[in-house]
């Protein structure tokens, strides 16, 4: 019995060394975490449970019946997060770099249907250069399986994926398809094609950074939510992300104790709107003032900076919020806050989490590149996340709420619950400028002084128009508050709504405008 247990325990001492010391040492040398040490540092102590430690494969070709490692290049398993019970996995970059197995398939598989099974969430540590080249289809084949069951989790279980080295050709698609990637700075690679290859089919010369890095995704591309100084901050962020966040879509996230007054007024909220229309502010400070104390935790921070999206608290409870952000781009809509903001709202509805809508927004951004590149399409997305989200929904016009921008940004016609507006509110078809120009085209065309007659006409529209009084009128406006009173008005809102249900017609799915 005892060589019985002594084969066991080597096995296992096998599969705990990955690649072998020097290949543990070349990866503290980048520094950079292995597979296991990552998942020391993020899980519970003590909690987690490994399947599949002895895996190996069974290539022969290449010279790989000398490489078998027990594993095969990937930890799976669960464990808890403060408390919380989650599906992991961590590829391990010692062992053939990480490259994606058909083994390597087959664990993760498990661990995502038993996650989807079990109704917890999945999370995966990705560290791999992509396709195994020595088992030729059948890595690529293994890519299938797993983005297969990402697909039926998405919108059941939350899926985070963190990216921590460089992942390249199917290792990136498998993170494209969870709801959130968090990349770390410096040690995090995602493309299609790596540089190497971009030269030698279009001769095009790109570092790793220029082509993948994580300026690229988070700022340009929008394919990463959120950017880490390190492994260490970005497995960190994964624990403060989930606390948002519910175990699966039949549950509601979690509460914290409150720690805030319920009932807190900021007479700075009164006066943070300039009197100049053309003067921008930071939508930032008003979600500071109103929400839960340094409760706020942005997503895409860095992508499409004319929106504001991210999760905070109020009074314990997630929230979910949404911004127009006048700091930037006067806080239009243009393409690529479209596609943010609609998949935030999405993301939120999946996880019945309620949505906070601040609107400040002149309206979708004009212009030939806008127009070419498919504004319409994409600025169609926000208005079909809206109107197909069955959350709670609250909208706050703080300034301009023009046009399109009025409609689209959670408005009653959206099926928005309940529509406040702040005194400094302006909800209009279009701005008074062009509305003068047409509407008093004639009278100024007669006018013998065309320069005053236009001013006075501005004026005159601003009165009227430039004011949420005329839609409260009409009822498009619930309530027309204080800026001090936000706070405790949603509080008090969501608290009502809280047991809201709203049910869509049954369909297989919408035909979102992607």
């Amino acid at each position: 019995m005892n060589d019985y247990l002594a084969t066991l325990r080597d096995m296992r001492d096998k599969a705990l060394r990955g690649g072998g010391a020097e290949r543990v040492e070349q990866l503290h040398a980048k520094g950079k975490l292995t597979a296991r040490e990552r998942l020391a540092l993020l899980l519970d102590e003590g909690s987690f449970q490994e399947l599949g430690a002895l895996a190996t494969h069974n290539c022969v070709d290449f010279g790989m019946a000398e490489q078998r490692y027990p594993g095969d290049g990937v930890v799976t398993g669960f464990g808890k997060i403060n408390g919380r019970r989650i599906a992991i996995f961590a590829q391990d970059f010692t062992v053939l770099g990480g490259s994606f197995s058909e083994v390597q398939s087959r664990k993760i598989c498990r661990i995502q249907d038993l996650a989807l099974e079990s109704g917890i969430p999945l999370i995966g540590l990705n560290d791999s250069g992509g396709a195994r080249i020595q088992e030729g289809v059948r890595s690529l084949a293994a890519y299938g399986e797993v983005f297969t069951r990402n697909v039926l989790a998405s919108g059941v279980i939350p899926q985070i994926s963190v990216i921590l080295g460089p992942c390249a050709g199917g290792a990136v698609y498998s993170p494209a398809l969870t709801d959130f990637i968090i990349m770390s700075r410096k040690s995090s690679f995602m493309f299609i094609t790596g540089p190497e290859v971009i030269k030698s089919v279009t001769g095009e010369n790109v570092s790793f950074e220029d082509l993948g890095g994580t300026l690229v995704h988070n700022a340009r591309s929008g394919v990463a939510h959120f950017l880490a100084d390190d492994e260490q901050a970005a497995l960190m962020l994964v624990k403060v992300l989930l606390s948002y966040l519910p175990q699966n879509n039949t549950e509601d996230p979690p509460q914290v104790t409150p720690y805030d007054l319920p009932d807190r007024m900021n007479e700075a909220l009164n006066t943070i709107v300039p009197d100049r229309d053309d003067m921008p502010y930071d939508m930032h400070e008003v979600i500071s003032a109103i929400f839960d104390r340094d409760s706020f935790l942005e997503v895409h921070p860095y992508y499409a900076r004319n929106a504001i999206v991210g999760f905070a608290r109020m009074d314990g409870y997630s929230v979910g919020i949404v911004a127009n952000q006048p700091e930037h781009l006067a806080g239009v809509l243009d393409i690529n806050s479209s596609d943010k903001i609609a998949r935030f709202v999405r993301l939120c509805d999946a996880f019945n989490i309620p949505v906070v809508t601040f609107v400040d927004c002149p309206g979708y951004l004009p212009g030939t590149d806008q127009e070419y590149a498919g504004v319409i399409r994409h600025g169609a997305k926000v208005i079909y996340a809206y109107c197909e989200s069955t959350v709670p929904k609250i909208s706050i016009v703080t300034r301009k709420a023009i046009g399109g921008a009025y409609i689209a940004m959670s408005s009653k016609q959206m099926r928005s619950d309940l529509a406040f507006a702040w005194p400094t509110a302006q909800i209009a078809v279009m701005g008074a400028d062009g509305a003068v120009r047409i509407l008093r085209r004639r009278e100024l065309a007669k006018s013998k002084d065309p320069a005053a007659a236009e001013a006075a006409f501005i004026a005159e529209y601003r009165e009227k128009f430039f004011n949420p009084y005329r839609a409260a009128d009409m009822g498009q406006i619930d309530e027309v508050i204080e800026p001090k009173e936000t706070r405790p008005r949603l509080i008090r809102a969501l608290e009502v709504l809280r047991t809201k249900v709203q049910q869509n017609p049954p369909k297989k799915h919408g035909l979102m405008p992607v």
